[in-house]
This record gives structure tokens, C-alpha cells and sequence, in this order.
């Protein structure tokens, strides 16, 4: 990221609106295009997903905590967060 002037970019008028709000300081402006979400282009977030609904499957079909942790190589509270999520 590189820093410009702001007066030699905006018009007088915008800058002097902007400078009521904040004047003398780095002001972040965020680009348009729109960010991906965590693990959207990986596919991570759609992984995770079908895994805990194969756990929450698991366990309610009759598994304990302990057969699924021993199966997924999860601890029992992070199974616990996910069964009853």
C-alpha cells in the first residue's frame, strides 16, 4: 500500500469535508473489490462444514465423544463445541 496527498488527489470540497472529521492524521480508505471470506477460495470453510456435520451425524446416530475424538483426533471439548453448536 502506498500513500498519496490527499490534496493532490481529492477536490477542494471533499477535502475539506473529509478534514471535519479528521485532520492531521493516515486515514485508511479500503479498496472496492470485495475480500473473500476465510477458507471460501481454499475450500477449508466448506472441508470444516462437512466434516462437523458428519461428527454431529456420528453422534447422534450413538457414537460417544471418545469413539469420535479417537476418529477425528479432536479432544473431546473441541467435539463437545461442535455436537452442540
Amino acid at each position: 500500500m502506498k500513500y498519496r496527498k490527499a490534496s493532490d488527489i481529492l477536490p477542494d470540497h471533499l477535502l475539506k469535508e473529509i478534514q471535519k472529521y479528521v485532520s492531521g492524521e493516515i486515514l485508511y480508505i479500503p479498496s472496492r473489490n470485495a475480500r473473500a471470506k476465510w477458507g471460501e477460495g481454499s475450500g477449508a470453510k466448506a472441508f470444516y462444514a462437512h466434516r462437523n456435520e458428519e461428527i454431529r451425524a456420528k453422534y447422534f446416530s450413538g457414537k460417544t465423544l471418545e469413539e469420535l475424538a479417537e476418529e477425528y483426533a479432536l479432544s473431546p471439548e473441541t467435539l463437545r463445541k461442535i455436537v452442540y453448536k
